[in-house]
């Protein structure tokens, strides 16, 4: 039983992978990052391994874990779309949360009135955030980052695969992040799905949220806007987005590419 479920739970955090699109990179690639492609596509847009993402995602809910205070990981995201993600992910594992413009001195000037300790940074980008990143490779601070094809990983411990610059993909990646922590520590059972809505980690600007009340107050939409990615998804399009993906990317630039099943073994 247990085992069914585990096997149901992986379908499902491919799917809602592929919907937020993870998997999609850049067309430019990093070269450290190529044991992370899975293959490129012929609009020579590089496709990310999920299951290299899945992988990454648990070591460094390991290396979060073994913080012993919470208050000591610190979370930084200075592009727009991973700001609320990070809050959320502050609120739900206790991490302390940066939102805004990384002040330059907050790891090394200790006269500043924001200087910090943390035992761990982890950054949404490490090219917005290459501040963050370089000050903690100054003092021996461990740093988790999400990467994507492109990102540059120098000063990075752990790199997590993905795309980092969508509202969708980032805020999926730091639910799923924030939801192995919680399991390691026990808060939340495993053989069990995560309440907390995946939407709440999405961004949103203030004309979007001003339309949403307008079609809420005009009974227009409102079931859609307060719905969740997988109530977005009903059984029809799930399907879809298998075969819709594997067929976008059957015929690639073998040079640029992985081998076996769909996204690195994930699905076959």
């Amino acid at each position: 039983m247990a085992t069914q479920y585990y096997e149901e739970e992986r379908r499902t955090d491919v799917e809602r992978m592929l919907a937020a699109q993870i998997h999609l990179g850049s067309k430019n690639m990093n070269i450290k990052m190529q044991p992370y492609i899975f293959r490129r596509s012929l609009n020579q847009v590089h496709v990310i391994n999920l299951g290299k993402t899945m992988e990454k995602l648990r070591l460094a809910a390991r290396i979060i874990v073994a913080v012993e205070n919470p208050a000591d990981i610190l979370v930084v995201s200075a592009r727009a779309y991973g700001q609320r993600a990070v809050l959320k992910f502050a609120h739900y594992t206790g991490a302390t949360a940066i939102a805004s413009r990384f002040t330059p001195g907050t790891f090394t000037n200790q006269i500043i009135k924001q200087f910090r300790e943390p035992a761990v940074l982890i950054v949404t980008d490490p090219r917005t955030d290459a501040q963050a990143v370089r000050e903690a490779s100054f003092v021996g601070i461990p740093c988790i980052a999400f990467c994507d094809a492109d990102s540059p990983v120098e000063f990075v411990d752990v790199a997590i695969p993905g795309n980092n610059s969508g509202k969708h993909s980032i805020g999926l990646l730091y639910w799923m992040l924030a939801r192995e922590v919680l399991r390691l520590r026990g808060v939340i059972p495993r053989d069990q799905p995560w309440g907390e809505s995946i939407d709440l980690f999405f961004y949103r600007d203030l004309a979007e949220m001003e339309q949403l009340e307008a079609d809420r107050q005009q009974g227009e939409g409102g079931n859609a806007a307060s719905s969740t990615l997988d109530e977005r998804m009903p059984g029809e399009m799930k399907k879809e987005v298998y075969e819709g993906q594997q067929s976008q990317y059957s015929e690639v630039d073998d040079s640029h590419g992985g081998q076996g099943g769909f996204v690195g073994g994930v699905s076959s």
